[in-house]
């Protein structure tokens, strides 16, 4: 099993998100992390999928999400082929943050930065890979100084030095204006 990145763009059409995950539940994958949000194109979104699977069987769903109306296209990525990032906030107990210096060090350790401090609680965040995340997680955990923790999706981009869906935009807008030209009303 291998962890893949499914990166889907879309119209922006309700019900879209509900169709994309029933493809992933007839498959009966498990979605690991899921993202959407607008993307640099007005009026398309894209959506972050992560899931682990066979090569057949991901293609096989990206295959079946491609075919959904409102889905301009769908692509699947191994982590060689992204670079992904996600951000953690970690709420900590300010007590013991403030009598355990050794908690400051761990934090400092991980890059990660404090970003709030009150009398209750301490909140600090931490941008990078999702192994980085859990590491300091499981070191502040370690520390009983927890309170809550909370990780995004995967945000992810192609190292590839172009956007397909840039590409797939542009020739259907040329065959569009072709089809005009070809039969003016």
């Amino acid at each position: 099993m291998t962890l893949y990145t499914i990166i889907v763009h879309s119209e922006n059409i309700a019900g879209l998100l509900n169709q994309v995950t029933a493809v992933f539940t007839r498959q009966q994958i498990n979605i690991e992390s899921l993202n959407v949000s607008a993307s640099s194109i007005p009026g398309v979104h894209k959506y972050t999928i992560t899931a682990w699977s066979d090569a057949h069987t991901i293609e096989k769903v990206v295959k079946q999400i491609t075919k959904k109306i409102d889905v301009l296209q769908a692509h699947y990525f191994t982590d060689d082929e992204i670079y992904q990032h996600e951000i953690a906030l970690y709420k900590l107990t300010t007590p013991l943050v403030e009598s355990r210096p050794e908690i400051s060090k761990i934090v400092r350790k991980h890059a990660a930065r404090i970003v709030e401090v009150n009398q209750v609680f301490t909140i600090v965040e931490k941008n990078g890979m999702s192994e980085e995340i859990t590491s300091l997680f499981e070191e502040l955990k370690a520390q009983d100084c927890v309170l809550q923790f909370v990780r995004s999706g995967r945000v992810a981009i192609t190292t590839s030095c172009f956007e397909r869906v840039n590409e797939y935009l542009a020739d259907r807008e040329a065959k569009y204006q072709k089809s005009k030209e070809e039969n003016p009303s």
